[in-house]
């Protein structure tokens, strides 16, 4: 049964073939893919009001670590570095979403002065 266009969108157009994808839960478990690329870490550092990502292979070895105070700072220089040096690092969109997600929660938590634990 086809969809009208939503509500809330007011001057876009939607495509022919316009649908609304309901999603599944995702299971935490069931669900998840580890990226052969690498996978990462992430610290809040509080006397320097920074935020860390190291970004490591499997064998547990921290590659490097990109410092910065937000979230997209981070990422952006993360994905420039591994697109210009080539590293292939994110081989998966969902990790990389994963880690945006992330970094957005610990800049959060180090602008209210909570603590931040990874997922």
């Amino acid at each position: 049964m086809p969809i009208d266009k939503p509500a809330w969108v007011k001057d876009k157009k939607v495509a022919d073939d316009f649908e609304v994808i309901r999603t599944k839960p995702y299971d935490d478990y069931k669900d998840h893919r580890n990226d052969d690329g690498c996978y990462t870490l992430i610290k809040v550092y509080w006397d320097t009001h920074e935020i860390g990502v190291a970004v490591c292979d499997y064998q547990h070895t921290i590659l490097k670590e990109f410092r910065g105070k937000r979230a997209n700072d981070i990422y952006a220089a993360m994905f420039k570095f591994n697109d210009e040096h080539k590293k292939n690092w994110f081989r998966i969109l969902d990790h990389a979403a994963y880690l945006g997600k992330e970094l957005k929660k610990a800049e959060i938590a180090l602008a209210l002065g909570y603590e931040y634990v990874q997922e």
